[in-house]
């Protein structure tokens, strides 16, 4: 993904289009000199992925998407049906302004690294009401931050060791959170972009695996889109929600999301 890691960094926002990811995917194959491939993507790699099997299903013959379901074009601009009070706000409108989570994210980049894997996984207690109506999952304090709510783990889970958060912060700290934050600040951009493919299903054959302790399976109309995917995804193979795992799929449960992804291979 583009921003992130040793890929290119951008600076301009507008770089960071889904169609500009999907252009990278493809990228990718003529670089290998791969006529065509079964593409998989987790959390915002998702959308990338069932997009790029929507617009291109010559190239792409088949899609997994991990956490992150595909998701029709809604009627209407994303960031006004983001949930807001008056004391807090969605944490993909607290994004939304260039600077601000970056100062925050980098003011200590390993307790960012770490409470952000660890109280989005599986391992982390569940929060009172969290999800609820009163109470939307992933909301941001006006005046706290991204990181008020998460906790930074006296010992890290099983799935996760100190040589991976090493990794992670020494990436982070070199290249700074700008290039994966402009992901979000293309939300409504990416809406205007693929207005003339409202509507449009995706086509090839699919697959779809999430943790039920995932947060993304408390956001808002979660409940009602998952059970109808196949509407939208006519050749869904299957989906597999993975008991007590939370939304790092392929991290917490390495060998059953591996045994998934390989059976649903072997149907091709």
């Amino acid at each position: 993904m583009r921003g992130y890691g040793q890929t290119d960094h951008p600076e301009e926002i507008e770089q960071y289009t889904l169609l500009h990811l999907v252009g990278d995917m493809v990228g990718l194959l003529d670089a290998l000199g791969v006529e065509s491939a079964v593409i998989a993507g987790h959390d915002w790699g998702a959308p990338v992925a069932w997009l790029a099997a929507l617009l291109r299903p010559d190239r792409f013959r088949g899609v997994i998407g991990l956490s992150v379901p595909f998701r029709p074009r809604g009627p209407v601009r994303p960031t006004t049906v983001m949930p807001q009070t008056d004391d807090a706000l969605f944490y993909q409108l607290y994004f939304q302004t260039p600077g601000v989570a970056e100062t925050e994210l980098e003011r200590d980049v390993r307790r960012t690294i770490r409470s952000c894997l660890y109280s989005a996984s599986g391992d982390a207690p569940r929060r009172p009401g969290s999800g609820g109506a009163a109470t939307p999952v992933g909301m941001v304090p006006r005046h706290g931050g991204f990181l008020t709510s998460k906790a930074d783990p006296a010992a890290l889970p099983l799935w996760l060791t100190e040589s991976d958060v090493d990794f992670y912060v020494g990436e982070f700290a070199r290249t700074g959170f700008r290039g994966g934050l402009n992901w979000y600040r293309n939300i409504d951009r990416n809406w205007e972009l693929l207005a003339s493919f409202a509507g449009a299903r995706v086509t090839v054959p699919a697959l779809y695996v999430a943790g039920d302790r995932d947060p993304v399976m408390a956001f808002r109309g979660m409940d009602q889109l998952i059970p109808s995917l196949s509407k939208f995804v006519p050749q869904l193979r299957g989906t597999i929600m993975l008991p007590g795992c939370g939304h790092w799929t392929q991290q917490e449960r390495a060998k059953e999301v591996n045994t998934a992804m390989i059976d649903f291979l072997r149907g091709f």
